[in-house]
């Protein structure tokens, strides 16, 4: 892999299979009681899509069938064609990690994390997956904080941390939840230019997020869940207020100023713009 682009193999290009295809999604954590009621969409190669949903409507379960943590009750998942299940090719960031902030792990060691799922239970990283995990930090701008203890980074630099892990593992497919949850500014136009970049090469990217008016700038496509698929397709035709009061359920206005987008919830609600 080069080190400073990253690239699609001949394997890759020349499938003509889906990044992401969901057809008749029922599943949940009960029988009984389903999360997410016949999901349907279809997401190709190359696409950032934004996922968007009140809290509860099914994105982190959504996230987990697509990871093939959780099987379905009725219809299939397929990731690039084959039927979804743990694999190297799909990196995840949860929107919590679930890392011990008082363990003494560094940088370095965080973004290794993403080579195992690459070499396996008993192998350990050799020098090519150090230099992997290098370019990746060096990709998010962390190079220099390589030996720092991930404790004591803010919350910013540790999701830079996090993407250079995701980076690290050499994935297709970039899963993540929630990635500029409680982050400043900077880090919040970081993540979404580098997103970018990745789909501009060719990498997939689905992002579960509340931030509407970035989505609407940036994305590709907006899938809007609340349980069932409520509407999916590119933003311009997906951001209405009928939709987006439909998804969640509320009062929303949308307000346009050229590419802006400002969402203002309620009648005297918050603006929000990227």
């Amino acid at each position: 892999m080069g080190r400073g682009t990253v690239t699609l193999d001949a394997a890759t290009r020349a499938t003509t299979a889906p990044a992401i295809q969901v057809e008749g999604l029922t599943t949940g954590y009960r029988r009984g009681e389903p999360v997410l009621r016949d999901i349907s969409f279809q997401v190709e190669r190359g696409a950032l899509v934004g996922v968007l949903g009140p809290n509860g409507s099914g994105k982190s379960t959504l996230f987990r069938s697509l990871l093939g943590l959780l099987p379905p009750w009725q219809g299939r998942v397929l990731i690039d064609g084959r039927p979804a299940r743990p694999n190297p090719d799909v990196a995840y960031i949860p929107q919590r990690e679930t890392i011990d902030w008082d363990f003494p792990v560094t940088v370095l060691d965080v973004t290794l994390m993403g080579r195992y799922p690459r070499l396996g239970l008993f192998r350990r990283p050799g020098k090519a997956d150090r230099e992997l995990a290098l370019w990746a930090l060096e990709q998010v701008g962390m190079v220099d904080f390589r030996d720092r203890l991930i404790a004591e980074l803010s919350g910013g630099q540790r999701q830079r941390v996090f993407l250079a892990r995701a980076l690290a593992q050499e994935p297709e497919l970039f899963l993540l939840d929630e990635p500029v949850s409680g982050v400043d500014a900077p880090t919040q136009h970081f993540v979404f230019e580098l997103l970018e970049r990745l789909c501009r090469q060719g990498k997939t990217a689905l992002v579960a997020t509340h931030d509407l008016s970035c989505v609407a700038q940036r994305f590709d496509r907006v899938l809007l869940l609340n349980r069932e698929v409520i509407a999916y397709g590119p933003p311009q035709e997906v951001f209405t207020e009928a939709l987006l009061n439909r998804t969640f359920q509320s009062h929303l206005l949308l307000l346009r100023y050229g590419d802006r987008v400002i969402v203002v919830e309620g009648e005297e609600g918050d603006g929000r713009s990227c």
